[in-house]
């Protein structure tokens, strides 16, 4: 598979990601952060193939935000 097709899956991914976050269900949501994660690597694989810098950056900072959401929706995590 040529890495020009690594968008495809990763924007899925991202959308499937997307869906599950949106959830009511905190186990949804949890698995939705972790499905982020994947999209996230998949975009920074596209990303770093294509010469698209910024969006690699872009990725690696969502990547943060979506370890900071799956810790914050962990049962024993505070509201803050």
């Amino acid at each position: 598979m040529s890495l020009d097709l690594v968008q495809w899956p990763a924007m899925v991914t991202t959308v499937a990601a997307a869906w599950l976050v949106a959830s009511q269900s905190k186990r949804r949501r949890a698995i939705g952060f972790w499905v982020f994660l994947a999209s996230n690597v998949l975009w920074i694989v596209w990303g770093w193939h294509a010469r698209a810098y910024a969006l690699v950056v872009l990725q690696v900072c969502l990547a943060a935000l979506n370890v900071r959401g799956a810790r914050k929706n962990e049962p024993d995590s505070s509201a803050t």
